[in-house]
């Protein structure tokens, strides 16, 4: 949690250091499609969204908006799982859920319309793989083999009302791995190292 909070207040300052007028306030929530990439076993698993944020003005087109969101992200798959006798085919989710810290640039092409890059910076808060197998449900912990920061970039776009409600439509690229070796306890975790987190998200929320 220490290090949590200085990496978040350091990633604000910066953001901070840009800012040209006072910060207007937000809130969000909102859907998650989440996945992962280079899994051919993987679908996506639905989750939310939901946190605060600012939205600072250089100029009439162009802002900068730091956001603090929860995300609920990962993935639902099918694959063999390993028993006594062999394998039997059975599904599952992996369940990885997130502090996100994303830094959008907000380029305005017309009143309300923007277009929204930026990067974001996660930390792991909860890591589940639950397996449905032989009308068995086992549940795992797997947080100790996944990497407890998450670096991504995101792309969208939004329309924002004159009554300060507005609408975003957002896609996150992971750059960094999710998974570090790939096993727990001899217990194969489900996906590999050349995994990454693939989200898209729509949300609304209120400007203030």
């Amino acid at each position: 949690m220490r290090k949590f909070t200085l990496s978040l207040l350091c990633i604000l300052a910066f953001a901070g250091s840009t800012y040209a007028q006072s910060p207007k306030f937000l809130i969000k929530a909102g859907l998650n499609i989440a996945s992962l990439t280079n899994d051919p076993t993987a679908s996506p698993r639905p989750g939310i969204n939901l946190g605060v944020g600012t939205e600072v003005f250089i100029n009439d087109k162009f802002s900068i908006q730091p956001e603090l969101l929860y995300s609920a992200q990962g993935a639902r798959f099918d694959f063999d799982y390993p028993v006594g006798w062999g394998y039997v085919n059975t599904g599952g989710t992996i369940r990885l859920n997130y502090i996100n810290v994303p830094i959008m640039a907000k380029y305005y092409i017309t009143e309300g319309f923007s277009i929204q890059a930026g990067p974001q910076v996660g930390f792991l808060v909860k890591a589940e793989q639950e397996v449905n197998s032989l009308n068995q449900t086992i549940t795992s912990d797997v947080s100790q083999v996944i990497n407890s920061v998450d670096f991504g970039l995101n792309l969208g776009a939004g329309y924002k009302l004159t009554s300060g409600l507005f609408f975003d439509a957002r896609y996150n690229f992971g750059l960094t791995s999710v998974n570090k070796n790939g096993r727990l306890n001899g217990v194969d975790v489900k996906f590999d190292t050349s995994s990454k987190n693939g989200v898209f998200q729509l949300s609304v929320g209120y400007q203030f």
